[in-house]
């Protein structure tokens, strides 16, 4: 190659080697700054709209753990509610017992009918106080019956229904009034049918649970995923960053010196 004043290659080859370095030295800091090895589009874009694909799905995930511990909720204050019920219809039956073998309008029986009553006040209370974020299972009509997300597809719908029937039957059997049919045996039918419509709340309540512990595990398994699939090995990226910094110095230094080579011409004119 002819020695020239006019063409330095020498300098244009540092300076190529040494614009190529700069970039994948930026794009190394790039990564060691965000802590991924797909930031933008322009990293890989097929990468970039998986992640970006699956981070929603992970948003809609939150959406439906919502919905789903909502549900969870009215459920478990119905439960609740329903303990009270439970154990004020049990003392209602043993009540209605010891009225029916009662003197009619002896003093026995008026305590025991007070007793009775007062237990009837708190079912009434109890029932009427079941309620979260506005809805009350032992109120709800099948036509409220509540749908609770489980999944982001469109058929992925939990329905909780009503127990307005058993609670109806609950208020007929033990409210605050004892009618002259309430006897033991009345009581004890709606004892038996409410506790059944608890056992089915009871399920539901481990239904949703189960359902929210798996969107739990679902939500963690896509985070990894996009994780193995956008995270940088800062690890590597911090070994490629030193190296890329020697590395330009030395393109610094090769430029220097490949600039120095038109002005040794002028020794040769001396």
């Amino acid at each position: 190659m002819a020695n020239s004043i006019n063409t330095n290659a020498g300098a244009l080859i540092a300076l190529q080697n040494l614009n190529n370095t700069s970039r994948d030295l930026a794009v190394t800091q790039n990564r060691v700054n965000t802590g991924q090895k797909v930031s933008s589009a322009k990293d890989n874009g097929a990468i970039f709209a998986i992640a970006t694909n699956q981070r929603a799905e992970m948003g809609a995930l939150d959406a439906v753990k919502q919905s789903m511990q909502r549900g969870q909720s009215i459920v478990d204050v119905a439960l609740a509610a329903g303990e009270t019920i439970t154990k004020a219809l049990e003392e209602q039956k043993s009540l209605a017992v010891a009225i029916e073998s009662s003197v009619a309008g002896s003093d026995a029986e008026k305590a025991y009918l007070a007793d009775f009553n007062a237990l009837g006040n708190e079912i009434t209370k109890a029932l009427a106080g079941a309620t979260f974020d506005g809805v009350n299972l032992f109120s709800a009509t099948t036509a409220d019956a509540i749908s609770v997300k489980t999944g982001t597809a469109a058929g992925d719908i939990f329905t909780l229904k009503a127990a307005s029937t058993a609670a109806t039957a609950v208020t007929t059997a033990g409210g605050s009034v004892l009618r002259a049919g309430a006897t033991a045996a009345i009581v004890d039918t709606a004892l038996k049918a409410f506790t059944a419509e608890l056992g089915a709340l009871g399920t539901k309540s481990k239904s949703l649970e189960r359902s929210l512990n798996f969107t739990s595990k679902m939500q963690d398994a896509l985070e990894v995923g996009v994780g193995n699939l956008v995270d940088a090995d800062l690890a590597k990226e911090s070994a490629k960053l030193t190296a890329l910094q020697t590395k330009q110095q030395l393109g610094v230094q090769a430029l220097s010196i490949a600039n120095q080579s038109s002005s040794i011409l002028l020794g040769l004119f001396r």
